[in-house]
């Protein structure tokens, strides 16, 4: 018990306790409950004694019970006895399948006291003989229920059981008035106990989910073999009671079916009128919605976390950036402080040069060395840098005239000019200078150079061509056909056979001279180490020489495809491409008009109908005609030159294989 809530107090409901349930349980037996009755009365009777007690106590409760007689009995024909309501025809019909079986025997005995002919015949009345009074209806009634699966197999067919499922439209407004006796009255097909009920609005998720979990898994025990349409019994031979219960399983599942069908379409039917689903799942995507917002806001808060860091970040770097622009400016302005003392420092001293020589007249007695001596003095204000000028000054302040002029006259030696280049002032390492003879201008210093490349690359070809010719030499001994001359049609067909045949083919030098020997117009015959030889000569051959090669090549290539047969790109367009007859233009194409043909080419595609008459109209003073021929023209130099490229680059690769 709770207690009485205080003052300042109050009574809170955290969570309502679920309904009770009553459950019969024995947990030790009947002859535990014997022992306790024996031993409450102090008496010594047996357990039969008991038992009979108990029965005699079921049978006086059971004649409490009030019989309701059937009143179309009289009026019931036995051969139809199946149709029959078997409880009403025993007075039954306000208990039915409640009913037990002391309640049947019962009744039975209670009407066949009344309805039996004996009876009626005593009290005058009219029987009819054989099995065609109606008290076989009464027969066949107790027939029926006191066997436990004949009274199980009519209960299953109960005529007076109402089949019904509400539609969707009577279960929106009224769910649980509707739903409720519904689902009460389905629950006696249930083989478990304590099936759940239907709840209220207040029932909370996981009671509704075990409710819908029991219904959708729903077991019932409900058969239909009372409505078996042939008796087996009544089969003459083996035969054909087989084909009887095959009938009859056959007609049992179908209704089995139907009726599974009929419970499926009650709690289908529930579960989509049911508002308690409505307000859970609106409840869930209440619940999804905060979490997907609570997530959205994490994930915005940890995007702002790293914007500010990154803030953060390039704060600190434009401020890194911004001291260091401040120590570099001010290093700048350091340095060009540096520089405007040194500059004054240099003019001062510069003054001071010009100065003592202006007072020595410098060192010379007329007017005409005096000039030149200002010329050399105002060259070595401009060529000294500031310690010469202060060693110098600091040696004409502390000399005499004579250690003066000395000292002037070896640092004009040592900076003199040009005769022929007056403009250009080079500088000497040496001390003394003794003559000025040689130019060392340098543009005179290039050319010198460029002769001297000249030269050593002249004897470097010569030395190859030597070399080459030492080989041929040596080749010609023991090569068998090698010491022949190699035109240039057996370059080119070794060249192909080198790529035609790749390093790691089997025997590849012997296929190759095979190769030739095959193809040669030359009738020279090779062998593998003449192969090999002048494979090794092209291989190390000068970039001279393979410039001539690709020339060649080139130069043959372009005269097998000079004469093209008329009848390709160079034949005259027929009417089809010429459909205006009017002359093509034979002007010089320029830039401008080849950038409108190209233009024209992209932006109207092969697709496109009537292409050449647009591309026409697309660059101004030129025909279909002469469209076609500029875009021939162009097609066949574009190939050309892409063959030549390729030819190029399988000479290079291939003697680039030879090394395997």
């Amino acid at each position: 018990m709770l207690l009485e809530a205080l003052d300042g107090e109050e009574t809170v409901v955290f969570k309502t306790a679920a309904a009770s349930v009553q459950v019969q349980v024995e947990p030790v037996g009947r002859w535990f409950e014997a022992y306790f009755k024996r031993r409450n009365r102090s008496t010594s009777a047996s357990f039969q004694e008991l038992e009979e007690e108990e029965e005699s106590e079921e049978e006086s409760e059971d004649e409490e019970f009030q019989l309701e007689e059937y009143p179309m009995l009289r009026t019931l024909d036995p051969k139809d006895w199946k149709n029959q309501d078997h409880y009403a025809v025993l007075g039954l019909i306000h208990l039915r399948y409640k009913s037990t079986q002391k309640q049947i025997k019962a009744a039975h005995k209670a009407i066949v006291l009344k309805h039996h002919p004996d009876k009626r015949k005593a009290a005058g009345e009219q029987i009819v003989e054989g099995d065609n009074d109606y008290f076989t209806c009464i027969t066949k009634a107790i027939e029926i229920l006191s066997d436990p699966v004949k009274r199980r197999a009519f209960d299953s067919v109960d005529p007076t059981f109402d089949n019904a499922v509400p539609s969707k439209g009577e279960g929106k407004e009224n769910f649980f008035q509707v739903f409720a006796p519904v689902f009460d009255r389905n629950a006696r097909w249930s083989s478990k106990k304590h099936v759940p009920k239907l709840g209220t609005m207040e029932s909370s998720f996981e009671d509704v989910d075990n409710f819908y979990s029991f219904w959708y898994n729903f077991d019932s025990w409900r058969e239909f073999s009372y409505l078996d349409e042939e008796e087996k019994e009544k089969a003459e031979c083996r035969d054909e009671r087989r084909w009887i219960e095959k009938q009859n399983r056959a007609s049992r599942a179908q209704r089995k079916k139907e009726e599974m069908n009929r419970i499926r379409t009650l709690v289908d039917t529930a579960y989509s009128c049911d508002p308690r689903i409505k307000k859970f799942k609106e409840e869930e995507k209440a619940r999804k919605e905060s979490e997907k917002k609570a997530k959205a806001d994490a994930k915005k808060r940890e995007q702002e976390e790293r914007e500010r860091a990154r803030q953060a970040e390039l704060d600190a770097a434009r401020l890194q950036k911004e001291k260091e622009e401040e120590e570099a400016k001010q290093a700048a302005q350091q340095a060009k402080k540096e520089k405007e003392i040194q500059k004054k420092a240099i003019k001062k001293e510069r003054q001071k040069l010009r100065t003592t020589c202006k007072n020595w007249n410098y060192f010379a007695d007329d007017e005409t060395d005096s000039v030149k001596m200002m010329e050399e003095v105002e060259k070595l204000c401009d060529r000294l840098e500031l310690t010469s000028l202060q060693s110098l000054n600091e040696i004409l302040a502390s000399g005499s005239k004579d250690d003066s002029k000395a000292a002037v006259e070896k640092q004009v030696k040592r900076h003199f000019v040009c005769k022929d280049h007056q403009e250009t002032l080079i500088y000497h390492p040496c001390e003394v200078l003794t003559s000025v003879q040689t130019c060392w201008c340098s543009s005179v210093q290039v050319q010198e150079v460029n002769a001297q490349l000249q030269r050593e690359r002249d004897a470097e070809v010569q030395a190859r061509q030597a070399a080459r010719s030492a080989d041929q030499a040596s080749g010609g001994g023991g090569g068998g056909g090698g010491g022949k001359g190699w035109n240039e049609e057996d370059l080119q067909l070794l060249i192909k056979a080198v790529n035609l045949f790749p390093a790691g083919t089997n025997a590849r030098w012997e296929v190759i001279a095979n190769y030739m020997n095959i193809h040669s117009t030359s009738g020279t015959k090779r062998n593998a180490k003449d192969v090999i030889n002048k494979a090794k000569n092209l291989q190390r051959l000068d970039p001279v020489q393979k410039d001539e090669i690709n020339r060649k090549a080139f130069e043959k290539f372009k005269k097998e495809h000079s004469q093209v047969p008329p009848t390709i790109d160079n034949a005259q367009p027929s009417e089809r491409f010429d459909a205006s007859g009017t002359e093509g233009n034979a002007a010089a194409w320029t830039t401008e008009e080849q950038k409108l043909l190209e233009q024209a080419l992209k932006t109207y595609p092969v697709s496109t109908p009537e292409r050449w008459e647009k591309i026409a109209a697309s660059v101004p003073g030129r025909s279909k005609k002469d469209c076609m021929k500029r875009y021939k023209v162009r097609r066949a130099a574009l190939l050309l030159f892409s063959m030549v490229g390729m030819l190029q680059l399988t000479m290079f690769f291939g003697t680039l294989g030879l090394s395997h």
